[in-house]
């Protein structure tokens, strides 16, 4: 009796680091993923896959469930662009989603579009409580994996 979370998610950024800096680090999946919040363990399973093992997401006294999922990356020097299919049957989620990286002035705009599908194992009945709760997690870990990026970029 499980029910899925739709997470998606788009936002940009401007930073004063060349599009060349900043396409170097998004395009390390190991070193851009040390600056998400709440990782466990970053798990290379070759190839350019990763499954990612988070934290146990808890709320008040409660652990809802750990969310372990794999992508596989792919990166394009000359567009500038990352992005990343899910690999199925790997975990309790499916994320996908891309990085563009654009010459913007004298810097470089960012713009992550990411989504997501979470299986959370709980009661149907649970859905309108909990998922609320899922889809503000996860956007709170995204803007502070976003402002954890901005302070490198600003080094």
């Amino acid at each position: 009796m499980s029910f899925s979370v739709a997470i998606n998610i788009q936002r940009d950024f401007e930073t004063s680091s060349t599009p060349d800096k900043v396409y170097a680090l998004l395009a390390d999946v190991p070193r851009s993923a040390s600056h998400f919040p709440k990782v466990d363990q970053l798990v290379d399973l070759g190839d350019n896959t990763f499954r990612w093992e988070m934290e146990k997401i808890g709320i008040g006294g409660y652990t809802l469930q750990q969310t372990i999922y794999a992508s596989r990356y792919t990166a394009d020097a000359a567009a500038k662009k990352v992005s990343w299919t899910p690999v199925h049957g790997v975990g309790n989620a499916i994320v996908e989603g891309a990085w563009t990286i654009t010459p913007q002035g004298a810097g470089t705009k960012v713009t992550l579009k990411t989504k997501g599908d979470l299986t959370v194992d709980f009661p149907s009945f649970l859905e309108f409580i909990i998922s609320p709760l899922v889809v503000m997690e996860f956007t709170g870990m995204i803007e502070r994996y976003l402002s954890n990026l901005q302070e490198t970029f600003s080094k």
